[in-house]
């Protein structure tokens, strides 16, 4: 290849990349995810997010236990008939869960109160880089503690449930097939029933 068509090549993509971003701005197609969320009294939380956190809802926090396993106690009392939980078994999750639900309420408006503060600094001027470090700071503990209060009560509640129960508990959630449904060719049905809890 000559000299001249290699330099010709290098400039055409060069010139590439500019030729796309002014066709997408020719047509209008920009991204804009964040549209609307100027809108917003708190720029980083949805008025959903608010909702959720000042009633103690999890918002997705405890995924990491509730997806290995270890059940929450929301979720226990929801499906508390088809788990066939016991009186004194919703008694104990009932409990776990208040306290939860009251600790949770408290650590989410504190994170909610920082996040107002963060995004009060930004619509300000004299925001230094010292003073972020501070609202950041209350911020993250403030977020940490919402998530240890969450993923803490499901350190609490396997040991209130039978193995069965929390079988059934991730299949009724959808994270495990049901064991039950249909057993392994070589497997006699009624032993493979037995041994999963099946009833």
């Amino acid at each position: 290849m000559s000299v001249r068509c290699t330099l010709s090549l290098a400039l055409a993509l060069s010139l590439a990349p500019f030729a796309a971003l002014a066709e997408e701005h020719a047509h209008g197609q920009h991204d804009a995810p964040y549209a609307g969320f100027e809108t917003r009294e708190i720029k980083s939380l949805s008025q959903e997010d608010i909702e959720e956190l000042r009633r103690g809802g999890g918002w997705g926090l405890a995924l990491p236990a509730e997806l290995n396993g270890r059940p929450g106690p929301a979720h226990l009392l929801e499906l508390r008939d088809e788990l066939a939980l016991s009186a004194d078994q919703v008694e104990a999750i009932s409990a776990i869960y208040e306290e939860m639900r009251a600790a949770a309420i408290a650590a989410g408006e504190r994170f909610i109160a920082a996040e107002a503060a963060l995004s009060d600094a930004f619509s300000g001027s004299d925001l230094s880089e010292e003073t972020l470090r501070g609202l950041l700071a209350e911020s993250a503990a403030a977020r940490d503690e919402l998530r240890f209060v969450h993923l803490s009560r499901h350190l609490s509640t396997p040991g209130l449930l039978s193995d069965a129960q929390i079988r059934k508990y991730n299949v009724l959630r959808g994270y495990s097939d049901d064991p039950c449904a249909n057993a392994p060719e070589g497997h006699d049905p009624e032993m493979w029933r037995r041994h999963n809890g099946c009833g």
